[in-house]
């Protein structure tokens, strides 16, 4: 049965940078292929306006104000519009901020399905101020209430909206895509070659830890570097606090924010990808690191042990001395290190394979609103 879908919260595709980006373009693309009518609502910004179609899918640029607290907002909203309008069938709505008006299908026109992912708590996360926590956490309320399935990318993650709001969600985790080898080639102006840097490749954000690591990574003996790789994202004081503890270190580069081989080459060819993170959902960056055959080393959070299992390194969360220790007992370890990235890529092709989750994510949008309704009981207040 061919369904007309349309993915609606996220920047756009192709994906130059975020998770979500990423997520809908490798789940877009593939259903696309799979013979249905599937649209991405891009924002100017992110996507060019000119790009109307990719890779089979279709584009829809929609306006916005590029601000940190009316961008999302605005845009999921006119995505709505446009999704009511031309009759979408299955309308996916991309983590807790634009769930915020996951009710208007369902107000409007009620036969469409409505198909959320709770990707992670983006209201623990340090950027937002109080107003806009509370909005993510009704948006989170509003998504579980209204939405016909949830899905959820972590068990964790399922065992807590069992909890809070009393629903059955569906658990599809995120995946990697297994790559051929690259070279190095392209890495050569920050002098970097295979082996010889740690790589930490995220949004620059305070939840994400990467104080933590540069802090521990001063204190090594080593003369490999470290590599930061990403940019802010409405956080240029913790940019400029975290270039200020490197300030002096010449070993330490930020290469902001990069795509295409070049990515592929810095994921790829790293000693060791480190993700210091406070909270994560399941990290795409750390699925991809380790579907490239790059060893990983993640604080010890539910979300990364349920990544890693048994084929990754961990440190305690936020523990800056026993990071340091597990860096430097590592450098002297290479074929332990060698052992868990080929652990690390079977993992990922068992357990986070695109073509599974393509095929899952099919059944659930075919069968959302046939199980136990997700407007039950939402127990607790905002």
């Amino acid at each position: 049965m061919i369904m007309k879908i349309a993915f609606i919260g996220q920047k756009g595709i192709p994906a130059s940078g975020g998770g979500v980006e990423r997520y809908v373009e490798d789940l877009a693309v593939r259903l696309a292929a799979a013979g249905h009518e599937v649209t991405v609502y891009t924002r100017s910004h992110y996507t060019p306006k000119a790009l109307t179609e990719y890779r089979g899918v279709r584009l829809v640029n929609l306006p916005t104000i590029h601000t940190k607290h009316l961008d999302t907002i605005i845009h999921s909203t006119l995505s709505c519009w446009h999704a009511i309008m031309t009759g979408v069938e299955v309308a996916h709505f991309q983590t807790i901020g634009p769930a915020l008006v996951c009710w208007l299908p369902k107000l409007l026109r009620p036969q469409m399905k409505i198909v959320s992912t709770l990707q992670s708590l983006d209201y623990e996360h340090q950027k937002w101020g109080s107003f806009a926590k509370l909005m993510l956490k009704l948006g989170e309320r509003l998504m579980c209430k209204f939405s016909d399935e949830v899905i959820v990318v972590t068990k964790t993650m399922e065992q807590y909206a069992k909890d809070k709001y009393g629903i059955t969600t569906r658990h599809i985790p995120n995946g990697a895509n297994l790559a051929k080898p690259v070279g190095d080639d392209l890495l050569a102006p920050w002098g970097l070659a295979k082996d010889n840097y740690f790589v930490a490749i995220s949004r620059l954000v305070r939840h994400k830890g990467l104080h933590y690591l540069i802090a521990a990574y001063q204190k090594l003996t080593t003369d490999k570097k470290l590599v930061i790789v990403g940019d802010g994202a409405f956080t240029d004081s913790y940019v400029s606090e975290l270039k200020a503890l490197a300030a002096g270190d010449e070993r330490i580069i930020f290469t902001g924010n990069q795509t295409g081989e070049v990515l592929a080459q810095l994921y790829a060819n790293a000693y060791l990808f480190v993700q210091p993170s406070e909270s994560e959902g399941l990290s795409l960056a750390l699925l991809e690191a380790m579907a490239r055959g790059t060893a990983v080393l993640v604080s010890d959070i539910d979300a990364n042990r349920e990544a890693v299992g048994d084929a990754g390194f961990m440190f305690i969360n936020k523990d800056t001395a026993y990071l340091r220790h597990q860096l430097q007992a590592l450098v002297s370890q290479p074929e332990k290190v060698k052992a868990m990235a080929r652990a690390g890529q079977t993992r990922v092709a068992q357990n986070f394979n695109w073509d599974k989750i393509t095929l899952d994510m099919i059944k659930a949008y075919q069968e959302a609103g046939q199980r136990a309704p997700a407007m039950a009981e939402v127990g607790h207040t905002v």
